[in-house]
């Protein structure tokens, strides 16, 4: 009984992290907590023995999809022998998991270093790893860096204003499909000039991920309930 209960609790806690992802993406932070109880069928009592508060709620949604990032980049890795496949499968899923909106509607909420820490699994640095593999081996554009790829990703992520399309996130897909065509090698041959702007860095973007750190203080986190 107590492991059926363990699992319940369990099932629980994912429909609430699930719920509220959605939920934050369509509505944004500040939604009423009982519409994400009842998107996830459970009741708002049940939200809260899980999250206490509405910070605590954000930080398991962020620490939930930056784990699952990381958990589907490994298998991608692991799976595909080819690096270009497996850097195209980790750039699908990072866009399914709908990341640019999620952070840029969360931010100032959470410290994603810290959740980051934590964890102890950082997606960026396999990515990193992937783009130097898969340019070791030309299948990647020689002139394509880190940021190349991780600020693809936030891009296409963001829905179109109004979520007027019903298919946009098949959209974003097909996009980032045509992007990937542009970071085959041969499509660097036809270049009479080095690609415009500046090469991002893995340090350089976790430099700028550590601007998503959290603007409430802790009266403001412990206050709020709903």
């Amino acid at each position: 009984m107590a492991a059926r209960m363990r699992a319940d609790a369990q099932r629980n806690r994912e429909r609430i992290l699930l719920a509220a992802r959605q939920v934050f993406v369509d509505q944004g932070p500040d939604v009423a907590l009982e519409k994400i109880a009842r998107r996830a069928g459970v009741g708002i009592a049940t939200l809260y023995r899980r999250f206490p508060s509405r910070a605590d709620l954000i930080r398991g949604v962020i620490a939930e999809t930056l784990t699952g990032l990381y958990d589907h980049v490994r298998r991608a890795i692991e799976q595909e022998p080819d690096e270009f496949e497996a850097l195209r499968r980790a750039m699908h899923t990072a866009l399914e998991l709908e990341l640019g909106v999620l952070f840029s509607t969360l931010s100032g909420r959470f410290a994603v270093d810290d959740l980051i820490e934590e964890s102890q699994r950082d997606a960026a640095a396999l990515l990193q790893g992937l783009v130097f593999r898969a340019q070791a081996a030309q299948l990647l554009r020689d002139d394509v860096g880190f940021g190349d790829i991780v600020l693809a990703i936030i891009r296409l992520g963001r829905p179109l204003p109004g979520r007027l399309l019903p298919l946009d996130r098949d959209l974003a897909h097909r996009q980032l499909e045509l992007y990937l065509d542009g970071l085959r090698p041969a499509a660097a041959l036809s270049r009479t000039a080095p690609l415009p702007g500046p090469m991002i860095s893995l340090g350089w973007f976790r430099r700028f991920r550590r601007q998503f750190g959290p603007a409430w203080g802790p009266a403001s986190e412990n206050s709020e309930k709903g």
